[in-house]
Parts: structure tokens; sequence; C-alpha cells
């Protein structure tokens, strides 16, 4: 335990073996990161400092999720500094029992984006275990007539250490009899023999004891047991073995009871002296074969895993009376396909873009097959169809890269199964799924629903109220989905736009500021842009064309005949011989509406003589309807009405003032006695008055009348009005002389 006290305090002087060093940001490095730490370090030391050596900000190590990735996680990254820190029990025997260089792989792993470092760890031996003895006592029978030079095999001392530390030396007491030899060294196993040096003499001596010690290379360590030896009695010939090494393969999984191999030994003594008897001297093996004793015949008694060991060496000894021998086996184990392949998720990245461009590298994996050779080299494969395939990184790592676009509004995740096969005869196989959620960029433009717009709109319209909808859909999720609109320009200058129509920026739905007038503006366009609000963000535009439709909101004007200075209708001249269909004049009208609304007819509402004028319905034209007649009055006036079409209809009237005369100096009397044209609805008004009057009158003589002859038919009552006369008033007592009279 000094010793490993004293390689612990060698912490300080590890060495950091750089034979290679690149950027951990610019991906899976294709070369590697050697460092070099000795075993048993105490939990939460400082390995190395990788933020420094990598050249990272502490400020990015939380953000980038930076870790270790190893089938056993001996180590772990200090978020706060970058440092490396020892998070388990680092004992190099665990992972690397025979190998004399012990190299750990481990994954440096970045996420956003995911980058890999393959880092190989060299885990230094320590002086951490002391020499092991299989038994803490040997006892050994040796016959008094052994010959001087013959060998007695002890068992060999085992040491997990390597190296300087390992086993260097056997050191034996001291004795006359015997001496030490050492063979070598067979998979960290020291085999030594003990040799005898002078014969023996039950007689003088039975027994001996021996210490044997063995020693490691540092400080060093010793390990001791004891050898009793028992000097037996005379037995002159030794058994031999027909091979002093066998060789023997085994097939890994074998049944129990299979046949492994027959040692054979012959003695030529005779009698009791000659019987054999086989025993192991190894206890390693006894668990896993079955030896006959006296045949020698040796089968398998449970399984053997040849991942467990390889190769087994295998000491037979054999007895006869009191002089025995030994021999070795090496039983080699061959390997069986019984493992199938495993595939383990180390790291999948946690934002996987849909721009991430081809390969970059989206998830670690590692494949383990305990097998060995062809059974333990593995193939993997992707079973979807998929824009990604494996890379291959170092040792059994793999990576799993784009390959393709990811488009997330076609596919916005993916289940991945990673399919591992062995090359064994017969084939194992086995399967890992992860599922791969593509996030969302702003990676898609905004979308109107129609290429372009056109809307009809009345005029007269009020203000504020909505005109159209225009809309827009994005397929980006969130902010890079949602859609503003905005006006982007339009064709009504040097009208202000802002004055005219709105946008709601949510909805898309248009607004007009005013009335529009279709007699001022029968259309304009205007240019929408729907706006999503990604980063950058994309937009798109599309051209709104509004038609304003007319009402009926104007009247025929009439442009002639004009009215006179002073407001008067002028005066047309018409000669007194005209015939029917003559053109006396033309009405002219205007409508500022359109269409149907500005469909003009015209009508005669009033003339003096009906039936002597006609106006064309269409054209205007005031023509004759019959010559003029005797009766017929010089001086006409005539009413036109001009209506329009639309609904309802609005109208206008023309006065015209005609008088049939052959000349102009013979219808100047007239016009000078009609210089003041009388209103039509002023003498309506009179003849209305008149009416009212006379029928006042007519009511007013019915009553009196319905009253004389009330009185006519009473006897008393011109008595009674006589008596009465001094007290009634004046109409009543007129009342009462009509009777009388």
């Amino acid at each position: 335990m000094g010793n490993k006290g004293k390689q612990r305090s060698g912490n300080q002087r590890r060495q950091v073996i750089f034979l290679f060093l690149l950027p951990l940001l610019c991906g899976a490095l294709s070369k590697q990161i050697r460092y070099s730490i000795p075993e048993e370090m105490d939990r939460s030391s400082v390995v190395w400092n990788l933020a420094e050596d990598l050249g990272l900000h502490v400020r990015d190590l939380l953000t980038r999720n930076l870790r270790v990735s190893a089938e056993k996680q001996y180590l772990t990254v200090n978020m706060e500094n970058g440092k490396v820190l020892v998070s388990d029990r680092i004992d190099r025997e665990s992972p690397c029992p025979k190998n004399p260089l012990c190299v750990v792989p481990l994954e440096i792993v970045a996420e956003n984006p995911l980058n890999v470092s393959q880092v190989n760890v060299i885990i230094e031996d320590i002086n951490d275990n002391p020499p092991h003895f299989p038994q803490n006592s040997i006892v050994l029978q040796i016959n008094e007539l052994a010959i001087p030079g013959t060998r007695f095999g002890l068992e060999s001392t085992i040491h997990a250490d390597i190296g300087l530390n390992s086993l260097q030396s056997h050191q034996l007491s001291y004795s006359e009899h015997f001496s030490l030899m050492v063979e070598g060294k067979t998979e960290g196993k020291n085999s030594p023999e003990l040799v005898l040096e002078k014969p023996l003499d039950r007689e003088q001596q039975s027994s001996h004891l021996l210490v044997l010690t063995a020693v490691d290379g540092a400080d060093p360590v010793r390990t001791e047991t004891q050898i009793r030896i028992k000097v037996t009695d005379a037995n002159n010939n030794p058994p031999v073995f027909n091979q002093d090494v066998y060789k023997v393969s085994l097939r890994e999984n074998s049944p129990s009871g299979t046949f492994v191999l027959k040692v054979k030994a012959t003695d030529q003594d005779e009698g009791i002296s000659a019987g054999i008897t086989y025993s192991f001297k190894t206890l390693d093996i006894g668990n896993m074969s079955v030896l006959d004793h006296q045949s020698g015949e040796i089968k398998s008694k449970d399984p053997i895993d040849f991942e467990i060991s390889s190769s087994y060496t295998i000491s037979i000894e054999e007895d006869v009376g009191s002089i025995g021998t030994e021999c070795k086996i090496i039983l080699e184990i061959l390997d069986e396909n019984d493992n199938g392949p495993e595939v383990v998720f180390t790291s999948v990245s946690s934002s996987i873009t849909e721009v991430a461009e081809p390969g970059a590298v989206i998830a670690l994996f590692e494949t383990h097959d305990k097998d060995s050779g062809e059974n333990g080299e593995v193939t993997c494969l992707i079973k979807e169809r998929a824009p990604l395939r494996i890379g291959s990184s170092a040792n059994n790592y793999y990576k799993l890269v784009a390959d393709g676009a990811l488009d997330r509004e076609q596919t916005p995740e993916y289940t991945v199964t990673i399919a591992d096969t062995d090359r064994g005869k017969q084939l194992l196989s086995s399967s890992r799924s992860v599922t791969l959620h593509i996030s969302d960029v702003n990676d898609n433009t905004p979308v109107f629903h129609q290429a372009s717009y056109v809307i009809h709109v009345a005029e007269n319209n009020p203000p504020g109220a909505s005109i159209a909808q225009v809309s827009a859909s994005d397929p980006d999720l969130e902010s890079n989905g949602h859609v503003s609109y905005s006006i982007l320009a339009g064709d009504l200058e040097p009208r202000p736009l802002p004055s005219y129509v709105s946008v709601s920026a949510q909805s898309g739905v248009v607004f007009a500021q005013r009335a529009f007038d279709h007699e001022q503006l029968r259309a304009f366009e205007l240019t929408l842009q729907a706006r999503d609000h990604g980063s950058p963000a994309l937009s798109a535009n599309v051209s709104l064309r509004v038609l304003l439709g007319d009402r009926n909101d104007n009247a025929p004007r009439v442009l002639y005949p004009a009215l006179g200075p002073d407001g008067s209708a002028l005066f047309d001249t018409v000669p007194r011989a005209a015939q029917p269909g003559y053109l006396v004049t033309k009405v002219v009208a205007v409508d500022a509406d359109s269409g149907h609304n500005a469909w003009l007819s015209y009508h005669v509402l009033q003339a003096s003589e009906p039936g002597l004028f006609s106006a064309g319905l269409r054209t205007g034209e005031v023509r004759t309807a019959r010559a003029l007649g005797d009766r017929d009055a010089a001086r006409q006036r005539l009413l036109v009405a001009v209506r329009d079409g639309g609904q309802p209809p609005l109208s206008a009237t023309a006065t015209l003032l005609l008088v049939f005369a052959d000349s102009l100096q013979e219808a100047l009397p007239d016009l000078s006695d009609h210089s003041e044209p009388t209103d039509p609805q002023a003498e309506l008004r009179f003849y209305l008055v008149v009416a009212l009057a006379l029928v006042s009158v007519l009511f007013l003589l019915v009553v009196i009348l319905a009253i004389a002859l009330s009185l006519r038919r009473s006897s008393s009552l011109a008595t009674w009005c006589c008596f009465q006369q001094g007290f009634l008033p004046t109409t009543t007592r007129a009342l009462c002389l009509i009777p009388t009279i």
C-alpha cells in the first residue's frame, strides 16, 4: 500500500501526450488525441483541462453540452471550468486484464452542432497488486531415491500488474538439498520449479520446510508461501507421460461431457508401484472439466466461454506410489458466434436543423460484439429510407450523418432503425431505433392563395367598411410561419394612399378609408405584401385590383335648350305650315353615371295642346305630331322630362316655349305678351282655391235650406219666434221671419 500511495502522489507528474490536436469545433476528428494517466486516481482529481487544450471558451461549455462518452464513465467534464475529472475508480486491471498497453477509447462530444473528437486515454499501471500464490502452502512428496537435477513444478505465481510492477523474481530460503529455477512467464503467470541438488535420505531427515518468496518491481512488494516436502520411501521408476506438452482445441459452449483429451503415462515398475492415478495440479480448470483419475480422460463439465478466456494451460500430475510426474495441456478455446451485436447510441444531437448540410453529424453510436474474428465483425445499415447515412468513426464507433435535404415541412421527424449484423456463419443481428426531431428554420416564403385578386366595390360605400381579404400561408412553425400583411404600393398617386385604403396586418382584410366616387375614380391597383416573422424575414407580393361599380347617384343634366340669363326659357319658332314629323328642336341631356344609370329616355310630360308634339324616346328630338289647327293657340308651352335607367330612376325637365309663326316679326307680339311665363303650379293652386270656396258656399246653402224646412213643419214655430224676438240675436230673428215671408 506504500507503493500505491507514492503512485497517487505522483499524479501531479502525470504526462499528457498529444499525438494530434485539432479544434473540436471543426467536426468529428479523423486524428486522435491521446492522454496518459495513472490508475487508482482519487475521485474528482483533475486529469486535464479540456477547454484549455481545445481552445474553447468556458461560456460555451454549457450551451454545447460538452461531455465524455465511453462504455464506462470513468471521467466527466466540469462545466464550470472545462476540466476533466475522475468520476469513478480507474483500475487498469479491470478493462485491460492481460494487455501490457491499456488504452481506453473515449469520445469528446459537443452539441449544437454535434461534433465528435476521438480521445485515447492510456491507463498507466501502478504497483497496486501484490504477487499471488494459488495456495497458502505447498506440499510435495519426493522419493528418497530421486536423482539430483530432478525438477518439481510449483503452481504459477499470479500478478495482475505489468512491466516493472509485475512479478520480477522468486526467492527460495536456503537449503542444501534444493534450489529454484524459473522457466518463464505464461499469460501473466510465473512458473517456478524446485530442483533437487543433493540426494535425500528419509532416515536422516523425513521432511523439509522451505519458504518461497515472490518479489515484484516497485519498492518491492513481497509475498511468501511455505513449501513442505515429505521424503517418501524408495520407488525406483517414476511414471512417464507420452508427451510433456499436449495441445488441444475445444469449441466454446460445447455440451457437458464433450471429450477433450486423454493423457497417457507408463511406469516400468510392477505391482503397486506401477499403479497410476491422474489429477489436476491447477485448480482454475477443475470447475470446467472432469478428469477420470484412472484413465486420464478429460471431458467438459460446464460450457466454456471464449469471451472469458481464449486458452487455458492445465497441469496434470500422476502418482505411482510415492513418485509423481506431470505434463502440461494447452487448451485453446475456439470462438463460436454466440453473442449478437449490440447498438448503443452515445449521443444524439438535440438540435437538427432542416438546413443541415450533407455530412453534418446527427448522432453517434457504437456497436459491441463479444465474439472475435469474423464473429465479432459488425456491419451496420439503416432500415428506413431517409436522407441519412452511416459514417465510420473509430474503433467500433459510427456517425449518423445527413446525406440529403432534411425538409421539416415534408417530414418533421425521422424514426431511424440501425440494424447491425455480424459476419459469423450463423448471422446474428440486432437493431436499435432512435427518433430524430427536425427543427424548423425560416426557409419557406409566404404563398398567397391566389396569384392575383380582382374585386368589385360599389361606389358610395361607407367609410371603414371591408372591401376585400387576402390570405397567405407559410408552412414554417411559430414565428417563422406567422404572416403579417401590409400595403406596399398603389397607383393612386398623387392621391395619398392611406386616405383611401388600409389593410389589417393580422387578418389581411382590406378596408376602405373613404367613400369612393365612380365618376372620379373608376379603378385602382394595390400591391400587398405578406411577410413572416422569421430571421431573416421572407416575403411575397400580390396585386389587388379594385373595380369601382357605378350607382345611380347623378340625375340627368339638360344641356339644351339652355335657360336665358335671367333663368327663363328661350322661345323657338315653328312654321305654321309645319307638317307632322317636322323637327322642332332637340333636347340634349347628359348623365355622369355609366351603364344603365346613364341610359336616358325622353318623355313629353306636359303640353298646352296634348297630342300636338312628340319626343323621341332615345334621341330627345321634339317633332310635330299633327298639323297646327285653327283652334290651336299660336303660343305653345311644352315640358319634356329626361329620365335615366337607374333604380330608382332620376330625372330632369326641360321647358320649351314654342311660337307658331312664319317670321320673327310675326312672332314678336306673342313673345312680348308672354315675356313673363306663367307658372303652371301657381295656376293649379288657384283653381284648387276657387273649387274649395264653391264647395263651402254650397254646403252653407244646404244647411240653411234644411233648417227652413224644419221650421215650416212646426205650427208653433212662428208664435215662439215672435215671443222670443226681443231676446234672440239678430241672426236668429231673421231666421224666424223666413216662414212669415
